[in-house]
């Protein structure tokens, strides 16, 4: 079997566990009853993990990346000849979440926010008061790009009271932050394979209220992006996908969601990944490293860090750190220059440990 030469700090793709990666050794047939059984099991255990409410929501896998599972979701739900869309954003993925909407031709309205700083809701509010044509609101939860949390909750509920559609991308967060999408008063909740969960990459998944989901019939951009021919295959087919799946990875995620479980579940998961963020922290800012989020608003996914100089040279820390078995994530924010290290995945404290003991031996020479 092969070893892992190192360990991955990053957003997702993620470290996995040696079970999770052992799961796709066997090649399964997209027809077979047993793996439509295994797809079903996924949709229902993911319904269950994100709300009380399992009546009312439903599950859909996609091929693809997280994006496509965006993409998906606003080119399914925006209707062709009328909606607008308030894309809430301060950061990376929330503009390329405007960036979709510009390639589909759906109509927008930004509320953008700076990067260190989380959504304003009452910037939000003031949209919604002033721009009558908005139907649709979309935020980014956890923003991978600096890995700030933003106020979603209170977001989606203001929204409500506009008798807006909601529709959150919790990429980084589903699966590592306890979220009930009926609480919350999400629409439409978006993630991926390869982060909280700890599978590996291959398909995104949307968890959907039904009757939003059944209203978006014959609205999709793309054939293969449609959202609810997807639902509704998957539904009348008992687990069929429309178009080839992603068998090694369904099974991967399978055994990842199973692992979720003897963790404890999602606040089990949360607490391991709070510590590793805490724990980060600490060790970093003992290295002589600042974090670019306020501790307020900072989420236990990701952490961003200022250089801690103008001479710091992240290609060579990179290497430096990736010859001690730890790879981490280059910066995305546009004001500073920062690098991030992810705490998800396969990671616990003594891992986060080690890897503040070879920053030190870097910073030390």
């Amino acid at each position: 079997m092969l070893k892992n030469e190192y360990l991955l700090l990053t957003p997702g793709p993620l470290s996995t566990t040696s079970r999770v990666r052992e799961a796709m050794q066997l090649d399964l047939c997209t027809w077979d009853d047993d793996y439509l059984e295994l797809v079903q099991s996924i949709r229902e255990a993911l319904v269950t993990l994100a709300t009380k409410d399992t009546a009312s929501y439903t599950a859909v896998l996609m091929q693809g990346s997280g994006t496509f599972g965006v993409e998906s979701v606003i080119g399914s739900v925006m209707p062709k000849e009328s909606g607008k869309l308030l894309i809430a954003t301060n950061g990376a993925y929330g503009d390329r979440i405007a960036e979709i909407a510009d390639v589909l031709g759906i109509e927008t309205v930004v509320c953008r926010a700076e990067q260190q700083k989380p959504i304003d809701v009452n910037a939000v509010e003031q949209l919604l008061k002033t721009d009558r044509d908005i139907t649709h609101t979309i935020v980014v939860h956890c923003e991978t790009t600096t890995g700030i949390l933003n106020p979603v909750k209170e977001v989606c509920a203001l929204a409500k009271t506009y008798e807006k559609t909601t529709i959150v991308d919790a990429m980084s967060s589903f699966g590592g932050i306890e979220i009930d999408v009926a609480e919350w008063k999400i629409d439409f909740l978006i993630s991926s394979a390869n982060k909280c969960i700890q599978g590996v990459p291959g398909f995104s998944f949307i968890i959907a209220n039904k009757e939003n989901l059944q209203a978006c019939k014959g609205q999709a951009r793309s054939l293969s992006l449609d959202l609810y021919d997807q639902w509704k295959t998957m539904e009348e087919r008992q687990g069929k996908w429309r178009y080839t799946s992603p068998t090694h990875t369904v099974r991967a995620f399978k055994q990842a969601l199973l692992e979720l479980e003897e963790e404890g579940g999602v606040q089990a998961r949360f607490a391991r990944y709070t510590q590793n963020q805490k724990t980060l922290v600490h060790g970093m800012t003992q290295n002589g490293f600042t974090p670019y989020i306020d501790e307020a608003h900072q989420s236990p996914m990701i952490t961003s860090f200022i250089y801690p100089n103008e001479s710091f040279d992240f290609n060579e820390f990179y290497n430096r750190l990736k010859t001690e078995g730890f790879v981490i994530y280059p910066g995305k924010v546009s004001e500073k220059e920062t690098f991030r290290i992810g705490n998800i995945g396969d990671v616990y404290p003594h891992d986060i440990e080690r890897l503040v003991e070879a920053v030190k031996q870097y910073i030390n020479g």
